[in-house]
């Protein structure tokens, strides 16, 4: 498995929005935009978050085909972690591996990993990654329509 890393581009935003319009992702994601159809929305906040330089956006790539993307960013003063797999690729090592990746290129500590409590393959991704879970919050997630806890892991 070739699994690589490269800054994201612009012209991969399509590929990208498209994953994210998968109703089970966005499910297990849970803390989407309102309106997770609208790419103009979409592409005009990438676009600005690829040129804020506290943000780190990957794109990861399997044998050079898209398949996912992570990113670094800082909120409320922490770091933390986010990311996505098209879900034709899910079970198969390549979000752990990416992320084993990105931790090597961003080596900030602490970083935090934030998960909705149902969402188990990402759990386990973080824990894989060295990740300890230090609590719970909740949130309202859009892509449920209600209040949900998540849980917090650290990458110290």
């Amino acid at each position: 498995m070739d699994i690589k890393l490269r800054p994201t581009e612009i012209a991969d935003l399509d590929t990208l929005f498209q994953y994210q319009l998968d109703k089970e992702g966005g499910y297990l994601a849970a803390f989407m935009p309102k309106d997770p159809t609208d790419k103009t929305a979409y592409i005009n906040k990438y676009t600005k978050l690829l040129s804020d330089p506290t943000v780190n956006n990957q794109t990861i790539l399997l044998d050079d085909k898209i398949v996912g993307s992570i990113a670094k960013f800082i909120i409320e003063g922490d770091t933390e972690i986010t990311y996505w797999i098209d879900r034709k690729f899910w079970g198969q090592g390549i979000a752990t591996k990416a992320l084993t990746e990105f931790l090597a290129i961003e080596t900030v500590r602490p970083i935090f990993g934030r998960v909705a409590f149902d969402n188990f393959g990402s759990q386990k991704v973080l824990e894989k990654c060295g990740f300890d879970k230090v609590g719970s919050d909740k949130g309202f997630a859009n892509a449920r329509q209600m209040e949900i806890e998540e849980f917090i892991y650290k990458l110290s």
